[in-house]
């Protein structure tokens, strides 16, 4: 088997989830990965890419998954046999992480003492300075959303023995010791020098022989759904959000968004729909671009006639305009939002401006359209709301259901801002502000949370309107409220709807038997271990769209897997 130069390792939420009775509760219910977080960055994809595009090599392995698949799975028997000719690279993206990216780097630093480990993604960034201090098996930090090309710079200086000081947005040691902050130069303005190019992926599982080290979650061979990304940064400033514009100019030095010219986006759907029939999901408000950058996308896509379901999300009510174009150019149109609150103020507060006849008018010329589905995402835990505010939200989800409930097009959700709110968001940096106070600011502190035997000592927070134990109370208050809901209105059947309830139930006993994190018996810790498993505030499947025609084009895959990979994606302007 081929020596790569680079393995990208993406860790478990927590690393020693199969053994520790940690109740995590529902804190990844409206997402695809479980709640050990299997779904490794996008980042993964476009550096394995890039660099194989310029000459090194590259295999990524999901840690995670493999641990969650296999109880019998060895991770530091499996990772004594990696090799790397250069480095070794993990994911400190979403803060989740941080026991497991730490476990997984020592690990592998104990394994293989002689290479370097390196570390990125957001809250690696933000926490550098805690990360070179206490953590000595990390490195080397590269800083920002976009590292492609600074982690090019870097193997070739570790391959070279020199030349750190010249690498943008490094984090590193000198000889004596002293940590170095290079200058975070390297935030490009567009995003066109990468390829989101899933199909490289394919051609690297079957490179190294190991699928499994490449499924980005646990139930992606059934449903293999894809992102499309337009964007890094974002215009828009919600409160508790690490991707937000005011998190994205304090931790990546990124004063605006980057995006991805619309024809290339266009084209990354094209190449996806060649070897699936699965959904796709564009992530980023295209508005944020601007109206020529919609045209042109929406233009490129009516040429397509991509049959696969898509889904295009808002972060506010657009343009009627907009929606009509968008109808007649993508052919089963999805629409995913975020609204948070049904209460105006609440919204407000948290950094969306828009009120409820806005949100409906939208929905009522996205039905009026055909438009096949709209996601609606609302949370427990935001500035102004209380219990009471949580329940008119479930009540305010029933007067959309009664309204369009039996056409099965709007699916409202509730979940809470869980375990942590993002560092760099507004709300993380000044919470007196907002109404908040946090039980965990460092790295070490959300380490140390992240092992809490129930998901509420987790929560790194509590507001001025609940408390800890509130916010658990509304959760699981708001999700029967809303199932009972859904299942009168036609959204849900009975049956599915049963074993929710049973499963909510149960998890309520159980977090109501959880009252002291530091004792834990074994009859508590079985429950736990078993309760884990489970969905806990929705169906996770709720969220899944049709899958058109084949859902891997097996033909094709294979004449991809034996053909050379190419790619047209210019190289950045001075490089050799």
């Amino acid at each position: 088997m081929p020596k790569p130069d680079l393995i990208l390792l993406h860790p478990p939420s927590v690393f020693r989830f199969r053994e520790l009775p940690l109740f995590f509760g529902p804190v990844s219910d409206v997402v695809p990965s479980s709640s050990i977080f299997e779904i490794y960055p996008i980042g993964f994809l476009t550096m394995s890419d890039y660099l194989t595009r310029h000459g090194l090599s590259v295999r990524i392995v999901n840690i995670a998954l493999k641990m969650l698949n296999d109880k019998a799975f060895d991770p530091g028997r499996f990772i004594a046999r990696l090799h790397a000719g250069i480095a070794f690279g993990i994911d400190l993206h979403w803060l989740p992480h941080v026991d497991g990216s730490l476990s997984l780097a020592e690990l592998v630093k104990e394994l293989h003492p002689d290479t370097p480990v390196i570390l990125g993604g957001l809250s690696a960034t933000y926490y550098h300075e805690e990360l070179m201090r206490d953590y000595p098996f990390v490195d080397f930090i590269l800083r920002g959303d976009s590292t492609e090309e600074p982690l090019r710079q870097l193997l070739l200086a570790i391959k070279e023995g020199k030349g750190y000081e010249s690498v943008p947005n490094l984090v590193w040691r000198n000889q004596t010791g002293r940590t170095v902050v290079n200058e975070h130069m390297f935030t490009p303005d567009n995003l066109d020098y990468v390829d989101f190019n899933y199909s490289h992926f394919l051609q690297m599982a079957f490179k190294y022989l190991d699928p499994s080290g490449y499924i980005p979650f646990k139930y992606w061979p059934s449903y293999p759904v894809t992102a499309i990304f337009s964007v890094r940064g974002c215009a828009h400033n919600c409160g508790t959000c690490g991707g937000s514009s005011s998190a994205f100019r304090t931790v990546c030095g990124r004063q605006r968004p980057c995006f991805r010219s619309p024809e290339l986006v266009a084209d990354d759907m094209r190449r996806i729909a060649e070897y699936t029939g699965a959904p796709m999901i564009v992530l980023g408000d295209l508005l944020q671009a601007g109206g020529d950058y919609c045209d042109r996308f929406l233009a490129a896509m009516k040429k397509l006639h991509i049959k696969n379901e898509i889904c295009i999300e808002f972060f506010s009510p657009p343009p009627t305009d907009f929606l009509r174009k968008a109808a007649e150019c993508i052919e089963a149109l999805n629409v995913e939002m975020s609204p948070e609150s049904h209460d105006i103020q609440v919204r407000k507060t948290f950094g969306k401006n828009y009120d409820n006849s806005a949100l409906e008018g939208m929905l009522d010329t996205l039905v009026g359209l055909g438009c096949k589905r709209v996601d609606l995402f609302f949370m427990v835990g935001l500035p102004n709301q209380t219990y009471d505010s949580v329940m008119e939200t479930v009540k305010y989800c029933g007067s959309l259901m009664a309204r369009y409930g039996s056409t099965g097009k709007i699916l409202p959700l509730i979940a809470p801002l869980a375990p942590f709110i993002d560092p760099g968001s507004a709300i993380f940096e000044d919470p007196e502000k907002y109404g908040y106070r946090f039980f965990y600011k460092t790295l070490k502190e959300h380490r140390q949370a992240m092992l809490m035997p129930s998901w509420k000592f987790a929560l790194n927070y509590e507001t001025r309107w609940m408390t800890r134990d509130d916010i658990v109370r509304a959760t699981y208050d708001s999700a029967l409220a809303l199932l009972e809901l859904k299942e009168r209105y036609g959204v849900i059947g009975t049956r599915r709807a049963e074993r929710l309830r049973d499963h909510l139930t149960r998890a309520i006993v159980l977090s109501n038997k959880i009252k002291d994190p530091s004792q834990v018996d074994e009859t508590l810790r079985t429950e736990i271990m078993n309760l884990n498993t489970l969905d806990l505030v929705c169906d996770k499947h709720e969220l899944d769209w049709p899958i058109k025609g084949w859902k891997l084009k097996v033909p094709r895959i294979m004449k991809l897997l034996l053909s050379p990979q190419k790619s047209s994606v210019p190289r950045l302007p001075g490089l050799k």
